[in-house]
């Protein structure tokens, strides 16, 4: 009976953190996803910044898997190259070992502090301030299970039963690495593996080495569930999970051997015994991410062997399928995600003008009719369906979500139109012509891509989660890029009264670029439009705008 009482505790214990764990991915997605997305695709220009994003994301996130999934897409949609992809994901890894690391340092009598702040932040009503109690009140049941698995694992010190399968694993490595890494796979985080092996130790019932062996499974089995949750998907993302796995499948197995020999090195050292297992976890990662991190560009190249490309398949839409008419809800989620293949379209296409525009490499520039007359024939196919679906007879609410979908896909339509017959002769003829803008001109210009590409990327999120939050503040951008277009205008116009050379070689370069940038952003901004006219705020959002501009023909610009 007593042995029964304390596996529940024990599970439920476990229980509480993975639960934990979800509120605290849940949490900080509902109040910074948007952002955090943002930061993860845009932060990945260089390696340390790769390194950087890897671990802030996955601090944020509570989640190693979230994170990789998340940048796993990003190399799919061509918005991280997959060597920077890699050392993301080392990144990852080293945020996860610190997060277990501060776990462990004692705080948990601070749970119920952190809960009641996290409750009070929730009921305060702003979305971001609910997904921020949310996480607060995730991080304080993470605190608490700890409290909890302290309390389940002590009776276990004195049972004959345990200390008899301890002595198993102990006089077995392998074993126990497969046993570990059965737990992190089960419960999908290394985090809570860790942790489980954290409380098992301050019982003193395992040895410094087997301690090690637990911490490198726990490694192990947390780099599986990316994999499995990315089987059905397309190479590139295929690609990046499965060398994660294979680098730490690779350190589990050149360490496992000198388990032993760590186990000594860090006896010599002035560490605390309880916190062994957050301390081999941590040196591990941070060992295992200097050795890899050099090695990331030959493993992209290996992994392109190891899972080839699919043979291509004609650019015709990805998920709107005939049969799924005759269900309205389903065959407007299938709408919804080809749409959003369009907006990743797009996406391309701006970064690789604002690539061009900053290097003056035109080569980047060849895919951009390509990827133009992709939007266009994927938006004409999403018209066609999503016609045929208004005929089958739809509700009042899904007629409405029907004309917001297409009214979305023909605006990032008008947007591809912009970028292949506006901005893009314009870059053309800046490389062309080795044309150098001004600095001040050319960072208004490059501050006002980089706003837009953000822009888009939030726009994304509204069309799928129709947050109300988030529509208001893309109205409240689209006053900004107003401002910043019209005083870049004013500067530039300063520039040529001045007679500075470079501004007028480059005046109708300048001034076009900041009106077709401007235009892209009204055609982006209209998703936000359906959700704030439902709730009667648009009318006055663009009266209020109006009377400032005191030239209402460009208040619905």
């Amino acid at each position: 009976m007593e042995t029964t009482i304390v596996m529940i505790n024990l599970f439920g214990a476990v229980a509480l953190l993975l639960f934990g764990l979800a509120q605290v991915k849940d949490g900080v997605s509902r109040a910074f996803g948007a952002k955090l997305r943002t930061g993860l695709a845009s932060g990945t220009r260089g390696s340390v910044r790769s390194f950087l994003s890897g671990f802030v994301a996955t601090v944020a996130l509570q989640s190693s898997t979230a994170t990789a999934l998340m940048v796993a897409s990003f190399v799919e949609r061509e918005l991280v190259k997959p060597r920077m992809a890699q050392i993301v994901l080392l990144g990852a890894n080293v945020g996860t070992a610190v997060t277990a690391w501060i776990v462990a340092t004692g705080i948990e009598w601070l749970s119920p502090l952190i809960i009641l702040a996290g409750i009070v932040l929730y009921r305060s009503g702003s979305t971001n301030r609910q997904g921020g109690g949310t996480a607060l009140i995730g991080i304080g049941l993470m605190l608490l299970s700890l409290h909890l698995l302290g309390a389940a694992t002590e009776p276990m010190r004195h049972s004959p039963a345990l200390a008899a399968f301890i002595g198993l694993l102990d006089n077995a490595w392998l074993v126990a690495l497969v046993f570990s890494a059965g737990i992190a796979f089960v419960s999908s985080s290394s985090l809570a593996a860790v942790v489980l092996i954290l409380s098992l130790a301050s019982t003193g019932i395992l040895s410094a080495g087997l301690i090690i062996v637990l911490v490198l499974g726990a490694n192990l089995g947390g780099a599986i569930p990316p994999v499995v949750a990315s089987l059905s998907g397309p190479a590139s993302v295929r690609r990046v999970t499965l060398a994660n796995l294979i680098v730490r499948a690779a350190g589990c197995f050149i360490a496992l051997p000198l388990a032993g020999y760590g186990a000594s090195l860090l006896d010599m050292l002035p560490l605390a015994a309880a916190k062994l297992p957050v301390d081999a976890h941590l040196g591990f990662n941070l060992v295992l991410a200097a050795i890899a991190w050099p090695f990331s560009p030959l493993l992209s190249r290996l992994m392109i062997y190891l899972v080839p490309d699919e043979p291509q398949t004609e650019n015709g839409p990805k998920y709107l399928d005939a049969q799924e008419l005759s269900t309205p809800v389903i065959a407007l989620a299938s709408a919804t995600r080809e749409v959003l293949g369009i907006g990743d379209l797009i996406e391309r296409m701006l970064i690789h003008a604002s690539e061009a525009f900053e290097k003056n490499d035109i080569s980047t520039l060849n895919e951009v009719p390509l990827l133009e007359r992709r939007v266009d024939s994927l938006q004409q196919e999403v018209k066609i369906y999503l016609s045929k679906l208004g005929r089958e007879g739809l509700t009042e609410e899904n007629g409405r979500r029907s004309i917001v979908i297409i009214d979305y896909a023909i605006n990032l339509e008008h947007i591809g139109d912009i970028i292949e017959k506006g901005l893009l002769p314009q870059v053309v003829k800046k490389a062309s012509l080795s044309l150098k803008l001004s600095a001040d001109g050319y960072n208004e210009l490059k501050m006002l891509f980089d706003l837009t590409i953000d822009n888009l990327r939030i726009a994304q999120t509204i069309f799928v989660t129709r947050d109300f939050n988030l529509a208001r503040q893309l109205m409240e951008i689209k006053v900004e890029v107003r401002r910043m277009e019209k005083q870049s205008a004013e500067r530039h116009l300063e520039r040529l009264r001045d007679g500075r050379a470079d501004s007028l070689q480059t005046s109708s370069l300048h001034l076009d670029m900041l009106r077709d940038l401007k235009r892209i952003n009204a055609h982006i901004v209209s998703v936000a439009h359906p959700i704030l006219d439902e709730s009667g705020l648009l009318i006055e959002s663009r009266l209020r705008d109006a009377g400032k501009q005191q030239h209402p023909v460009h208040a619905s610009s």
